[in-house]
């Protein structure tokens, strides 16, 4: 006689050990998918979360399956164990003692299932589980769970409670990131645990017996089953080595593409112009203003503000790409450097008249925090590079801003300790346009130094010790500013070095380059020997410095300061080549000349009457000399006050379009008519991209790229951009359109402003000399006689007269 058949939907007369069984798989599947999230928090941080989700799922989907609750009341006990529990599984940080949810546990938990996936998407990977990034892992394993292990008990067919749990697993991997966690592994083991789930279910199945308890005794049919399981292990064992096994020797076809491969980028600090570039302007226009004041810096710390690592010839500037690179930021998060070793600190600091995106920090950035009207504002706009410690604010610091920043100091290490150090390998970007001549110079200052730390010292001393300071400011020695390959050359090469922070630093980078060593420019505030030891550090423009990093294995980024003493300065005897004087030779005085005899004069009774004429008759003829010139030169200069004013009327037209978005496309076709105006080549109905190329090949100005991008942004996003974006998008093709006339000369500078290029470019006049250049092209093609051959066109004689 055979076992009586068991419903599908009759739950409650489920075997115990199917109960175990579907359990135990849905529990393994779901940790399984779920471990794809290591790489994403670095490590089991979220495993917490991921283990309370998978036990709260089963509760639910037990208990349910043992009372045959519907779909709502599954429903509404995943809501209510999400809300409960996730305060202590999910956002503890938010939650009294980490586990009683409070006002913003319960706000959070209510906006996560719709923003928490966009957050984490947008984190630079590894995210913190303090930020809230939790709640995707804790709410996919309580929703997954209670789906799959629902369908495991209430169900015949296992198949259907793999569909969820294999969605789980590729949602897993394009939500992580392109560094797979345990790929073989974690593939394998969901491989056997499914395939050992169905076969054992199928196995246990009433209907599927092996033998008739009738016919076969039951310890035969017992002994049956057990090696048709152990044939299938053996089968899933045999196809999982060869898998590892193939694994191991096989590369993959392609890279892995995730979701964060298509996210655009929230923030691209290219945006922004190097700020190397305005150092001469802080020191001139804020040498005694208070920019920010410290507390807590400790003796011989520095506030950095930007790090920079590759040069282009014209500026030193943050790294084009790279996820450890210089322009990696992510948005702000807590515990960013978790494994930073040496001095924990805290500083408060108070911005007075500061203005700018880079944020003053020190040392390996941990956590910021806001204070003030503006806190949420700033939070919002931070992004932070832990690689370089540094941190920009895009609402950008204003008088009045506060925040605390906790970092980790840097041990210090002298030169014994370094002495056998070697640099770090560190992958830094290409230099390009350096001046030829430091290659030699390099090598020929390291060329008596044995070690790595020599060799830095080595470049140090050349320039600190064989060179002179000065701003270039009024009373000062001459000295130009800007960090360019001609500026270097010039400093390197002429007879004195003459520079500041901004020539000395970029020099000993370039330097250092060219021997491969790990270097990179850091600019940044520290006090002088008269503010140390102070316990507030009050930053003015004359406290600004730039300085250089360099790697060493082991160690990290160690400063080096290349810039002479400020009281090292040039002087008429050790700037001036010495020259011989020639002797004097007086001249003979002028011979004396004969008086020359004069007309007598003679007396006129009109003579005051003419003078008065004569008097009259000057100014009359001064006045209609000087009023015919004035009316040429007004009709001489017409043309050009029409050219002015016609430009002008075009920009404020542009500025004030009725439209935000027009205003942005306005201030880039303003960016481009400039472009032109010197010389720039801009082919008809280009792209901003292609456009922004085109200026970069002829006038050599690379944030025009970014800018670009930056319009399409704005023009084409899915709003309309605020006033605020507008004004800081006019405010950098200013101060574009600037740079191009300050690194012009005076007449290439009148020439442009004068130029019609802009103003023809697409008007009716340009499109009518374009089409008659056609239309002659077209008719040289159709004569008789000629032969169009590329460029040329060759007569030929007519067939008749051909031989």
């Amino acid at each position: 006689m055979t076992a009586p058949a068991v419903p599908a939907t009759a739950s409650s007369s489920i075997p115990v050990r199917r109960w175990g069984l579907d359990l135990a798989a849905t529990a393994l599947l779901v940790t399984i998918s779920l471990v794809g999230f290591w790489p994403t928090f670095a490590g089991p941080s979220f495993l917490p979360a991921v283990i309370g989700g998978i036990v709260l799922g089963l509760a639910i989907a037990a208990v349910a399956a043992w009372r045959r609750w519907g779909i709502l009341i599954i429903t509404g006990l995943t809501v209510a164990a999400y809300f409960v529990f996730g305060a202590a599984l999910a956002l503890p940080q938010t939650a009294i003692i980490g586990v009683i949810p409070t006002i913003d546990t319960l706000q959070k938990l209510a906006l996560g299932p719709v923003t928490a996936w966009k957050q984490m998407l947008t984190t630079v990977a590894p995210v913190a589980a303090a930020d809230g990034h939790l709640i995707v892992p804790f709410l996919l394993a309580l929703v997954v769970t209670t789906l799959t292990a629902s369908l495991a008990l209430r169900f015949s067919q296992v198949a259907w409670a793999l569909i969820p749990a294999g969605v789980l697993l590729m949602l897993v991997i394009a939500l992580g990131t392109p560094e797979p966690a345990f790929p073989v592994v974690q593939g394998l083991v969901f491989a056997v645990v499914s395939i050992a789930w169905l076969a054992l279910r199928q196995l246990w199945a009433p209907q599927n017996m092996a033998v008739s308890v009738s016919e076969v005794d039951p310890s035969r049919a017992s002994h049956m089953r057990m090696r048709r399981l152990l044939a299938g292990v053996a089968v899933l064992a045999v196809a999982g080595g060869a898998g590892v096994a193939t694994s191991a020797i096989a590369s993959p076809v392609e890279p892995r593409h995730v979701f964060r491969d298509v996210i655009i980028p929230p923030f691209d600090i290219r945006d922004y112009p190097s700020p190397l570039q305005a150092f001469r302007k802080n020191v001139r226009d804020e040498v005694d203003e208070t920019l920010f004041t410290v507390q807590g810096l400790p003796k011989d710390a520095r506030i950095r503000t930007a790090v920079m690592d590759q040069f282009d010839g014209m500026v030193y500037n943050v790294t084009d790409g790279g996820p450890t690179s210089s322009s990696a930021f992510s948005p702000l998060r807590s515990n960013m450097s978790p494994d930073a070793e040496g001095i924990p600190v805290t500083l408060k600091i108070a911005v007075d008249e500061y203005d700018g995106v880079w944020m003053p920090t020190a040392g390996s950035l941990s956590e910021i925090r806001f204070s003030g009207d503006r806190e949420e504002e700033l939070r919002r706009g931070t992004y932070v590079n832990t690689a370089t410690g540094t941190a920009v604010a895009t609402p950008k610091l204003e008088k009045g801003d506060e925040y605390t920043v906790d970092a980790v100091m840097p041990n210090e290490f002298d030169d014994k300790q370094l002495a056998e150090v070697p640099f770090g390998k560190v992958t830094m970007p290409k230099q390009s346009n350096v001046p030829e001549e430091l290659t030699s110079l390099a090598a020929e200052t390291v060329a008596g130094a044995e070690t790595p730390i020599e060799q830095v010292r080595a470049l140090e001393t050349f320039l600190s010790e064989g060179g002179f300071f000065s701003h270039g400011l009024e009373g000062e020695v001459l000295s130009r500013a800007g960090h360019t390959a001609e500026r270097i050359s010039t400093l390197i090469g002429g007879d004195q070095m003459i520079g500041d922070d901004e020539q000395y630093a970029v020099a000993m980078a370039l330097l250092a380059s060219q021997l491969e060593i790990p270097v990179r420019v850091v600019m940044g505030y520290y006090p002088d020997e008269e503010q140390a030891g102070e316990a507030v550090f009050t930053a003015t423009g004359d406290n600004i410095h730039a300085w250089v990093e360099v790697n060493f294995e082991g160690v990290g980024w160690l400063p080096f300061n290349p810039t002479p003493p400020e009281d090292q300065v040039p002087n008429d005897q050790n700037t001036k080549p010495r020259v011989d004087p020639k002797p004097q030779v007086l001249q003979p005085p002028p011979p004396p000349q004969e008086p020359v005899d004069l007309p007598p004069t003679l007396p006129d009774d009109r003579e005051s009457e003419d003078e008065n004429l004569n008097l009259a008759g000057i100014i009359g003829a001064i006045l209609l000399i000087g009023g015919i010139s004035l009316g040429i030169l007004a009709i001489l200069m017409s043309p050009f006050i029409v050219i002015g004013a016609w430009k002008a009327a075009k920009r404020r037209a542009r500025r004030a379009a009725a439209r935000t978005a027009d205003r942005i496309s306005g201030g880039w076709d303003e960016l481009t008519d400039r472009a032109v105006d010197y010389g720039a080549r801009l082919s008809p109905g280009g792209t901003r991209i292609e456009e922004a190329t085109a200026v970069v090949a002829t006038l050599a100005v690379p944030q025009v790229v970014g800018l670009a991008d930056r319009a399409d942004a704005e023009v084409f996003g899915p709003s309309e951009p605020t006033p605020e974006d507008v004004e800081a998008f006019w405010g950098e093709v200013d101060e574009i359109v600037g740079g191009l006339g300050k690194d012009a000369g005076f007449w290439k500078r009148t020439k442009a402003r004068l130029s019609l290029r802009s103003l023809m470019s697409g008007s009716a006049i340009s499109t009518g000399i374009q089409g008659l250049r056609e239309a002659a092209t077209a008719r040289v093609r159709r004569e008789p006689g000629t032969i169009e051959n590329s460029s040329t066109s060759t007569p030929v004689a007519p067939e008749s007269e051909t031989p």
